[in-house]
């Protein structure tokens, strides 16, 4: 994990608001969420930034050290952004429409979608683990549209600034090496992954790792996460049989990896579409979930477990809107 701005933004706020609490509610997050980020910050700069009292959370003299760096650098950040972006739109010889996308494979329906309506537009893109900070750069002009996702239990904050639209509801299956014991079964049971270890995402601002956890704690079940990887690493260390993953459903089979569902499907992610309501794209809404709903359905084909899934549940459950 890196520090970045919208860590420095973090801090400002529990500073401002003098609480966890009254903070986590303006930025639209939970307090143990907060909390947990404040921690990981607090480990990367090197020592505690505020001291929690009963009357709420109060600065150290380290803490005011970065704070005052943090107030200096912020302003001058987002004014150098918004004149920049300004800039940039009025000079460019051609549009420019700025995309993200959390790890699922549905970019590439929102970008066909997009050359089919501007075919003249540069179109850029960037990846980010987490949802949030791509519905936050959206809110705040950074990005026009993302492909993003969520949980139960830990839905996306709705934001006047952006329409989020559920695309498909699906469930996690698991990823198991390929000559594991249990690959040789239609599906597995949380039971019989109980002894396992576990490859996960590290945890960060979204809550899905904690979903993870306590989903399996709720059904008596435990995840013994020993890697904390993600991408590349963690297929290779699936593929090593060093250790089991959850994974979409849409995911691809590849050698020496084996997917299969999990009994009783107990856990679920939710694909959004995500575009700011007045920005550039609020007039293209209905095509874009056309295209992406289109890049999801592609994807579900192309996955032989979930379509022996699909074909023995016959539906997925209907996505919820967001408001």
């Amino acid at each position: 994990m890196e520090l970045e701005l919208r860590h420095l933004r973090i801090i400002c706020a529990i500073a401002e608001s003098g609480s966890l609490s009254r903070a986590a509610a303006a930025l639209r997050l939970s307090q143990p969420g907060l909390s947990a980020q404040l921690r990981r910050i607090e480990t990367m700069l090197g020592g505690p930034l505020f001291d929690r009292r009963p009357s709420g959370a109060v600065p150290t003299a380290f803490g005011e050290v970065v704070l005052a760096r943090a107030r200096a650098v912020l302003p001058t950040i987002d004014d150098l952004v918004s004149a920049s972006a300004l800039a940039a739109r009025a000079g460019a010889p051609v549009p420019q429409l700025r995309l993200g996308s959390v790890n699922a494979p549905l970019l590439g329906g929102l970008i066909t979608a997009l050359k089919i309506h501007h075919p003249a537009a540069r179109i850029v893109s960037r990846g980010h683990g987490s949802s949030p900070p791509l519905v936050d750069d959206i809110a705040n002009g950074r990005l026009d549209a993302a492909v993003v996702g969520d949980s139960p239990g830990y839905e996306l904050a709705p934001c006047s600034a952006v329409n989020l639209h559920p695309i498909a509801t699906e469930p996690l299956f698991v990823a198991l090496p390929a000559d594991h014991r249990l690959a040789e079964q239609a599906e597995v049971t949380l039971g019989e992954l109980s002894d396992e270890d576990w490859a996960s995402p590290r945890p960060d601002d979204d809550r899905i790792r904690e979903y993870w956890s306590t989903t399996l704690l709720a059904t008596g079940h435990r995840m013994r996460t020993v890697h904390e990887v993600e991408g590349r690493l963690l297929l290779e260390l699936v593929r090593g049989g060093h250790a089991v993953s959850l994974c979409q459903a849409t995911f691809e089979e590849l050698p020496g990896i084996a997917v299969r569902p999990i009994a009783g499907d107990p856990l679920w992610y939710r694909h959004l579409l995500a575009w700011h309501s007045a920005g550039p794209l609020a007039h293209l809404g209905p095509e874009l979930i056309h295209h992406v709903a289109e890049a999801q359905r592609t994807a579900a084909a192309r996955s032989p477990a979930y379509q022996r899934w699909l074909r023995s549940h016959r539906a997925e459950p209907p996505a919820r809107s967001v408001g």
